[in-house]
């Protein structure tokens, strides 16, 4: 059984471009990748001014692109953060949030993801809140799929230490109380997963009583910790044996939209044949036999050693090499070694 793949553009930092995004879509629909999820924490019209509707032009890039992923027979969803908005969620408010869904739902949108991630969490009632404006959204939107991301998407504590401790029982409530036909966001036992397999996912399921729509996060590589990385790996640890176990596969991608590809191809190898891909075969495909090479010579520099182990004359060197490429890989390797997609915890906590 192979499962719907899809992206997942949730990540910090700086977003990408709107043709780079229909590039992206058209070149990863005949590889599994059968949904597209719009939901950049830098768009502050999905996030802190969410309440705000889109500039005009915003708006017209978005039905742009809703209409070429329809095109590429891609579905089309808009991730929507109202944040905070479960801390008063009164008449005006409510309100609010239909001005935003019927904006959304006008772009032609086929799902809806309403996300709680990132916010501070430990709050009385805060299942109790969430599942109201839910149900409100439930009642408004036209969208043909409507995901939730809890505020708790991971057993991993390091959510705790950020947004406060998750209250006794949360998951519980909302896999008991969430109308069955509405997914939920799962992104494994970390925020950043090294492995999911079915054990963990069918406790998951029992929890949230339906079967996780999976959040990979990798190979994103957003924020202070992960962006002087690039990663660029195959996919691994991920059980094909998961595929029947879960909704959906989404990948939160890396900030680098034609490197991205790399790994992204091999997702597919992997619930195909059981096996790892080959990284070889994969950024071929992506960037042509040459530079592919020059990638794996330098993978370890990329993934494992980062910008800040790496030396100002190997940098010298590694621009020279990719400067004599005209791919845009080569230009997003240039791009990254100078420091383009460097950030800070302060630009975090900003969107």
């Amino acid at each position: 059984m192979f499962p719907e793949l899809g992206t997942i553009e949730g990540f910090y930092g700086i977003p990408w471009e709107w043709e780079a995004r229909a590039a992206h879509v058209s070149a990863l629909a005949s590889h599994g990748y059968r949904f597209y999820l719009y939901a950049p924490k830098s768009d502050p019209f999905l996030r802190r001014r969410w309440s705000e509707p889109h500039p005009q032009a915003e708006q017209d890039a978005l039905k742009k692109l809703a209409d070429h992923c329809h095109a590429e027979g891609v579905r089309f969803g808009v991730g929507l953060s109202p944040y905070e908005l479960y801390l008063d969620f009164d008449s005006a408010a409510r309100d609010a949030l239909a001005r935003k869904l019927a904006e959304l739902d006008a772009l032609g949108i086929d799902d809806l993801a309403i996300l709680f991630d990132d916010m501070r969490g430990d709050l009385p009632g805060l299942a109790e809140k969430q599942l109201e404006i839910i149900a409100c959204v439930a009642e408004r939107t036209k969208a043909g799929r409507l995901i939730v991301c809890p505020s708790y998407y991971t057993d991993d504590p390091v959510l705790d230490r950020f947004f406060g401790q998750r209250p006794e029982g949360y998951l519980d409530t909302l896999g008991k109380e969430i109308d069955p036909a509405i997914e939920i966001f799962w992104t494994g036992p970390l925020v950043c997963s090294r492995e999911i397999d079915a054990a963990h996912i069918t406790r998951v399921s029992e929890t949230l009583q339906r079967k996780p729509f999976l959040w990979d996060n990798y190979p994103v590589n957003d924020g202070p910790r992960m962006s002087p990385f690039l990663h660029l790996r195959p996919f691994t640890g991920r059980a094909p044996d998961i595929a029947p176990l879960i909704a959906a596969h989404g990948v939160n991608p890396a900030s680098q939209v034609m490197l991205s590809r790399i790994p992204m191809l091999t997702l597919e190898k992997l619930y195909e044949s059981g096996k790892e891909a080959s990284f070889a075969e994969a950024a071929t495909q992506v960037t042509g036999r040459e530079l592919a090479t020059l990638l794996a010579e330098d993978l370890s520099l990329f993934q494992d050693k980062g910008l800040e182990a790496i030396s100002e004359s190997e940098k010298a060197a590694l621009r020279n090499r990719y400067a004599a490429f005209s791919h845009p890989a080569a230009s997003e390797i240039i791009l990254w070694l100078d420091g383009y997609w460097r950030f800070t915890q302060e630009e975090l906590m900003a969107q």
